[in-house]
């Protein structure tokens, strides 16, 4: 085995986002066009090797999906219906947001291929409008932990996670309102069992008129800081103890709010960012730092803020802001400077950013999302194409979000600034190569051979180990190793 170059505060980490479908045509329903997408990427594409076997009876039955050329995961979600891909395991920020793209243009490829180009859409926005539906784009970052971390320690990472949405956040139209609702009758159960499986809260969602414009799409439908049953009660964050994820006492941290970002510069802040928060609370430094007294209203307050003051209560009765938050772990964090070339640039970019939103938030327009989606809605408004509170502004903020860059408003905004500094070229290598420094390497490799096979040999993959025929078997515990050893990985 080869084990990369190890640098301080390494740290391997990857994005799971759930995909909304909407098809033109009113007699198509959109769960045959996601399966006839997914089985085109695997069967006739050849981009993947399609699971043999059930993952999870209810959730991944067999053929729901698998693991890709790239090192990625592609299924559709039995909860739902819905199209997910799960970056590889990544050490880099150019590598995530590469491994990320390039899942979405795996998808616009087939559907271009498959002729449904007028007929099908994709999008990685996070909320449904008028369905009150919200779609999940989850981040995994391996960190040490120890027993009491999700009950104690994780209380400290709130400040950082609230907060950073005022330059993390992809930006909404409107707003909801979440009341209780009644418990599933046993016809709701036996007719709906997927849905019903993890369900420990139901309500009801109705749109709130008196907002206009917010930062977050996920703030509102956020119940609980820390759940481990997410349907319809859906948290922060969400504990996991899985082997698959975990290595040297280090286990997987899955981060349920969070959106996706159309801007590559957002998303690699948004990431980089993070994995310095996560540095600060193994170190212990977050603990000694003030928690916020109410998390989840702090985190709607932030969002619907339209003055943009930003203003929280912290535990200890005293009241500063988001930005306040932001530049004290800034500070806290500069004690990493020098450790990396994605270190220093995350320290750069966000003193800029700060500094920027305390000037004014709207000069931002050309490297966060929620401040371009917001100027492409005002300047729609100010030309007489609609009003605050007009359906249309909700089309728009939709349409943002197509993954698809003929189609998507968000290609038609900023190209030559950050909000679209994207390395295509790099994209497209993304598409089938992993990346180089992780155990995605290997797994890559071994699902090209199961493809080359052909699918009269029998094969699993997972993420740490995968099974090819009856003879070969390979373990891959460690995510930092590219497994160069196991023969699979030219040198």
């Amino acid at each position: 085995m080869v084990v990369m170059d190890r640098r301080p505060g390494d740290r391997i980490f990857g994005i799971e986002t759930e995909f909304g479908c909407l098809v033109e045509d009113p007699d198509i329903r959109p769960e045959r066009m996601v399966e006839d997408i997914k089985n085109y990427i695997f069967l006739e594409l050849n981009l993947g090797a399609i699971d043999l076997h059930a993952r999870d009876e209810v959730f991944e039955p067999m053929a729901s999906g698998g693991f890709m050329l790239n090192g990625s995961r592609l299924y559709v979600d039995a909860v739902g219906s819905h199209l997910e891909y799960a970056t590889a395991e990544c050490r880099d920020l150019d590598d995530v947001v590469l491994n990320d793209r390039a899942g979405q243009r795996i998808i616009v490829r087939a559907i271009n291929e498959l002729g449904l180009a007028d007929q099908v859409k994709i999008y990685n926005n996070s909320i449904d409008h008028f369905g009150g539906h919200t779609f999940g784009c989850h981040e995994n970052y391996m960190v040490q932990m120890n027993e009491e971390f999700f009950s104690h320690d994780i209380n400290a990472l709130y400040s950082f996670l609230v907060t950073r949405q005022i330059f993390a956040g992809v930006g909404r139209v409107g707003g909801h309102i979440l009341a209780e609702g009644g418990a599933p009758t046993m016809r709701d159960l036996n007719e709906n069992p997927i849905d019903y499986i993890w369900v420990s809260q139901v309500y009801h969602v109705f749109p709130d008129d008196e907002i206009a414009y917010q930062l977050s799409q996920r703030a509102d439908h956020i119940l609980r800081t820390v759940a481990s049953r997410v349907r319809f009660n859906r948290a922060l964050v969400n504990p996991k103890w899985e082997h698959f994820y975990a290595h040297e006492g280090k286990n997987r941290l899955h981060l349920l709010f969070g959106e996706a970002n159309q801007s590559a510069y957002a998303y690699k802040l948004k990431v980089g960012t993070t994995c310095l928060a996560l540095r600060l609370l193994e170190d212990g430094e977050l603990m000694l730092e003030p928690e916020l007294y109410e998390p989840l209203q702090a985190l709607r307050d932030i969002s619907r803020d339209g003055k943009y003051d930003w203003r929280v209560t912290m535990a200890d009765g005293t009241e500063t802001s988001a930005l306040d938050i932001q530049y004290r772990l800034l500070e806290l964090a500069q004690k990493f400077a020098g450790d990396s070339p994605d270190t220093d640039w995350t320290l750069r970019e966000w003193s800029f950013v700060l500094d920027q939103l305390k000037q004014d938030p709207m000069i931002l327009g050309d490297r966060l999302d929620w401040v371009a989606k917001k100027h492409m809605m005002d300047q729609f408004v100010a030309d007489g194409g609609a009003q605050w509170g007009d359906d249309v502004l909700h089309s728009l903020d939709l349409e943002y979000h197509n993954i698809n860059p003929e189609q998507s408003l968000f290609y038609a905004l900023g190209e030559g600034t950050p909000l679209r500094n994207l390395d295509e070229l790099g994209v497209l290598d993304a598409m089938t190569d992993p990346p180089q420094n992780t155990r995605a390497k290997a797994r890559g490799r071994l699902v090209g051979r199961a493809v080359e096979r052909g699918y009269g040999m029998p094969y699993m993959f997972d993420w740490s180990n995968a099974v090819l025929g009856r003879k070969e078997f390979y373990e891959m515990p460690d995510p930092f190793d590219s497994y160069e050893g196991l023969g699979v990985v030219d040198v």
